[in-house]
C-alpha cells in the first residue's frame, strides 16, 4: 500500500509540459529579416520540387532538431545556415514567437531573426528552388484571406463503442480551424508558413 506522503513527494518536484510531448517531434523554424533598400523585408523559400515532403511549397528556413543541436533556437539557425549558405554568426537579434502544437505530433519553435548580409545569401539547391523577399509594410497593411477547415473523427473498426456512454451514437466534439492565406505578385503563402506569419505581424502591430 503506497502512503499519500509518498504520492506526493514523488510529484513534488516535477516540472510540468505537454502531456505526451515526449513522442513529439520538434521543429525549429527561422522567420528571417532583412534590410533592402533601407526597408525591412521579410524572406521566404520555395522548397524544392525533388524534396519528398512539401515540395514546392513556401515556407520559412527551418527543419527538425537534432540531438546534437545545444538548444532549439541553436537548430532553427543551423537549419538557416544549412539552407541559405549564410553563417550563424550573420544571424543576430534573434527573439522566440510562439511555439506551435500540432495535431499530427509535432512541437514547431519559430524565431524571428535578423540576416546582416543578405547579400551573402546562397541558397542550397537540393532544398530550396528560391527564395524572394516581401516587404514588412506590405504584410502589416494586407489581411489574409480566411477559410475554416473542419477535422472529423473517424474510430479505427474496432473501436470499443460498448465502453462509452451513447454507443456508436457519441457525439464527438468536432474540431476546426482557421487557415490563412496570403498574396504577393505571384506568390501564395499558406498553411504553418501563414499561421506563424499572421502572429509574427499580430506581435508587431
Amino acid at each position: 500500500m503506497m502512503r499519500i506522503d509518498s504520492v506526493v513527494s514523488a510529484l513534488k518536484n516535477h516540472e510540468p509540459t505537454i502531456l505526451g510531448s515526449d513522442n513529439f517531434s520538434k521543429y525549429a523554424i527561422l522567420l528571417p529579416l532583412l534590410e533592402v533598400n533601407g526597408e525591412t523585408h521579410v524572406l521566404f523559400e520555395v522548397r524544392s520540387k525533388h524534396l519528398r515532403r512539401q515540395p514546392g511549397e513556401i515556407c520559412f528556413p527551418g527543419g527538425k532538431v537534432d540531438k546534437k543541436d545545444k538548444t532549439i533556437e541553436y537548430a532553427a539557425l543551423r537549419e538557416t545556415s544549412e539552407e541559405l549558405g549564410v553563417s550563424i554568426e550573420c544571424i543576430e537579434q534573434v527573439s522566440p514567437l510562439d511555439y506551435i502544437v500540432s495535431p499530427f505530433g509535432m512541437m514547431v519553435y519559430p524565431y524571428i531573426g535578423v540576416i546582416t548580409t543578405p547579400k551573402n545569401i546562397l541558397p542550397n539547391p537540393s532544398e530550396v528552388e528560391e527564395v524572394f523577399t516581401v516587404p514588412l509594410s506590405f504584410l502589416l497593411q494586407t489581411e489574409p484571406k480566411i477559410y475554416n477547415i473542419h477535422a472529423r473523427i473517424e474510430p479505427e473498426e474496432n473501436f470499443p463503442y460498448h465502453l462509452i456512454p451513447g454507443g456508436e451514437n457519441y457525439e464527438w466534439r468536432l474540431r476546426s480551424t482557421n487557415e490563412y492565406f496570403y498574396f504577393f505578385e505571384d506568390k501564395v503563402i499558406w498553411g504553418l508558413t501563414a499561421r506563424i506569419l499572421q502572429h509574427f505581424l499580430e506581435q508587431v502591430k
